[in-house]
């Protein structure tokens, strides 16, 4: 009997173990339904949709700059900033260069050098020779000035400076010559226009020239000029208001030389031809007027070169 009951007993406990389990604890199952039915969900949900409208497809293309994405509230980073700052800084830098540019090419054209000019040349030998005298005598107490002095073979009186671009220019000049010839007649009437040099003189201690005595001479010069500036004017060849005509012959400036100033020589003092003050110096008869250029090779004989001659007919 004991071993029945030891027999029976074990056989339950060998068909319990081998058996499949036909009970889940109710948590886990409700675990695992709650995980099946979110993958469920997951898979039958439809893509997210942002409602948000699309800000650039929105905005017109002409609001597409920096003040108008400040008044919509974007804001740019550091370093965009920089990069448009820079942009246009360039920009403006080449914009301002090229304005600039052309304000300088306009100033330079308005203020052209002149290069030409009008003179009535010294043929009168005893003048030059008077000349270099005084030259001589101001070199033996100043040696420094020796480049400023004017050389005797180019000595005259400057009747008209002008600027002339080209040689169309300079032939519109020669015309201008050529027209003055009937109105110069009818001012000398015959007489022969003769100007005596007389004395030393400077303008602010810069330009030292030879005087001219006074005299009706002084007036038909300057009528002479008048009637060259009037022909040069009705040829394009003069513009603006003429400073006043102060004939003289210069014999020594101060311009140039102009590193003379560096070395502290500004002014050419008048006790170095105090003596010539009251000389006179001869005269001369004005046989032609000239057209000379101030930058190109001078001539065989020392002047200026003449682009075109005007000789003075006397009636």
């Amino acid at each position: 009997m004991d071993r029945g009951d030891d027999d029976g007993g074990g056989g339950d406990e060998v068909a319990a173990t081998a058996a499949p389990p036909t009970d889940v604890p109710a948590e886990r199952t409700a675990r695992m339904r709650r995980e099946r039915r979110k993958a469920q969900k997951k898979k039958k949900a439809p893509p997210a949709v942002d409602h948000q409208p699309n800000v650039m497809s929105e905005l017109p293309f002409a609001l597409a700059s920096s003040a108008a994405w400040e008044q919509l509230g974007f804001t740019r980073t550091e370093s965009t900033q920089k990069k448009r700052k820079r942009k246009r800084g360039d920009s403006g830098g080449r914009v301002d260069s090229e304005e600039e540019e052309k304000k300088k090419k306009k100033k330079q054209k308005e203020s052209q050098r002149p290069n030409y000019f009008v003179s009535i040349p010294i043929t009168n030998a005893q003048i030059s020779a008077a000349v270099v005298e005084v030259q001589e005598a101001v070199l033996q107490q100043e040696p420094r000035l020796v480049k400023a002095m004017i050389p005797a073979p180019t000595l005259h009186i400057t009747l008209l400076v002008t600027h002339l671009a080209n040689q169309e220019q300079v032939g519109l000049a020669a015309t201008a010559l050529d027209k003055a010839m009937p109105s110069l007649a009818e001012l000398l009437v015959g007489r022969d226009l003769v100007l005596p040099f007389s004395g030393v003189g400077h303008f602010r201690k810069e330009v030292v020239f030879v005087g001219l005595a006074p005299g009706q001479h002084r007036d038909t010069l300057e009528k002479l000029a008048e009637v060259l500036r009037r022909c040069f004017e009705e040829q394009g060849l003069l513009q603006g208001d003429s400073r006043g005509f102060e004939p003289h012959l210069t014999i020594m400036k101060l311009s140039k030389a102009p590193k003379l100033r560096s070395q502290g020589l500004k002014r050419v003092n008048p006790d170095f031809y105090s003596s010539y003050t009251d000389r006179f110096f001869g005269d001369q008869r004005v046989e032609r007027v000239d057209l000379c250029s101030m930058l190109k090779k001078k001539q065989q004989d020392g002047y200026y070169h003449t682009e075109s001659s005007l000789q003075l007919v006397y009636m």
